[in-house]
């Protein structure tokens, strides 16, 4: 019996990528978690752990709502089939939710900004996508100013019994 333990690296649950800056660049007023379509290699691939979706947007193609511009890199493990890792990738939402956010990006100018991809416990992969506006650069230095606050307000409290202040 060897002595290293058989750890898996896969993720069968929880988060795979996040889209950090979306809050930052986007002041975001409704979220809504949508189905991915993927193939075999993909959902091996984000099983890895291995996507970005900086750069991603979800729009209209056809009456329907599909993920653009996401990068999900090919799967190293040996399979034949391979993908475009920057294809576009249906989402599966209810006609009247679907409706709803493409009516938004329609009239509002709004736009359909990928927030997270995980898999939920069931082990289906997810995207959560935010309905944002863009922010001006005077609202994100205001995030900045408030992200900084509480940073500080943090130390404060957390040094409050040792003397510094």
């Amino acid at each position: 019996m060897s002595g290293k333990s058989s750890k898996s690296t896969t993720i069968s649950h929880g988060m795979v990528a996040q889209n950090r800056k979306a809050r930052f660049n986007y002041a975001i007023k409704e979220t809504v978690e949508a189905g991915l379509v993927l193939k075999g290699p993909e959902v091996k691939s984000l099983r890895l752990g291995r996507a970005t979706i900086g750069e991603a947007f979800a729009g209209e193609r056809n009456g329907e709502l599909w993920l653009f511009n996401s990068y999900i890199p090919e799967y190293q493990g040996g399979v034949l089939s391979r993908f475009d890792s920057r294809a576009p990738r249906k989402l599966l939402m209810h006609r009247k939710q679907a409706q709803k956010f493409m009516g938004a990006i329609a009239k509002q100018g709004a736009t359909l900004v990928p927030l997270d991809i995980h898999f939920n416990d069931r082990g289906l992969a997810k995207v959560t996508l935010g309905l944002g506006v863009g922010k001006k650069s005077v609202d994100k230095r205001q995030t900045v100013a408030d992200r900084d606050w509480q940073r500080d307000k943090a130390r404060l409290i957390r040094n409050k019994g040792k003397g510094d202040y």
